[in-house]
């Protein structure tokens, strides 16, 4: 696999993962609370890609700002710690 074919991977199976847990947050009635685990599982694994520079900074700030914006009742995703990276 050629490097813009492994960045854009990455990219779709983030923003994938984070559409998941988004719809799944919004519709638990216990709210977020139950994906704590699987929020900091992506919050990880979105740092190590950006460590790997399999994404930048600002595409992945763009990947959770995109999933913030069309979930806002997700919480957590509004707050992903570019600052960490």
């Amino acid at each position: 696999m050629d490097e813009p074919a492994r960045i854009g991977r990455t990219a779709r199976l983030l923003e994938a993962r984070l559409e998941a847990l988004a719809v799944a947050s919004e519709r638990s009635l216990e709210g977020e609370r139950p994906f704590d685990r699987q929020i900091l599982g992506v919050e990880a694994a979105t740092r190590h890609a950006v460590a790997l520079e399999l994404l930048s900074p600002e595409q992945a700030g763009a990947i959770w700002a995109g999933v913030a914006r069309r979930h806002p009742d997700a919480r957590w995703c509004h707050a992903w710690p570019q600052a960490a990276v």
